[in-house]
């Protein structure tokens, strides 16, 4: 039973970032106010609050990414 929940919330965390994805897509085509991209808005975040409401943190939406080590020369 618990392998069935881990599964329905990986799903969620997936289906979340892709939304998350095409709605970013669709602004960067279409601009804010088109129809699709307000579509695409409003289910990546039902998805996101369905997947909070799962018990996910933001990270698991959004992982953190390392500061750059500042000992590590940068070219020019």
């Amino acid at each position: 039973m618990r392998r069935q929940t881990v599964a329905a919330e990986l799903h969620l965390i997936h289906a979340a970032r892709t939304v998350q994805h095409l709605a970013v897509r669709a602004i960067t085509l279409h601009g804010l106010a088109h129809p699709v991209t307000r579509l695409l808005l409003e289910a990546a975040s039902t998805v996101a609050s369905q997947a909070w409401e799962a018990g996910h943190r933001v990270e698991a939406l959004h992982p953190t990414r390392q500061p750059p080590d500042p000992d590590v020369e940068r070219g020019p």
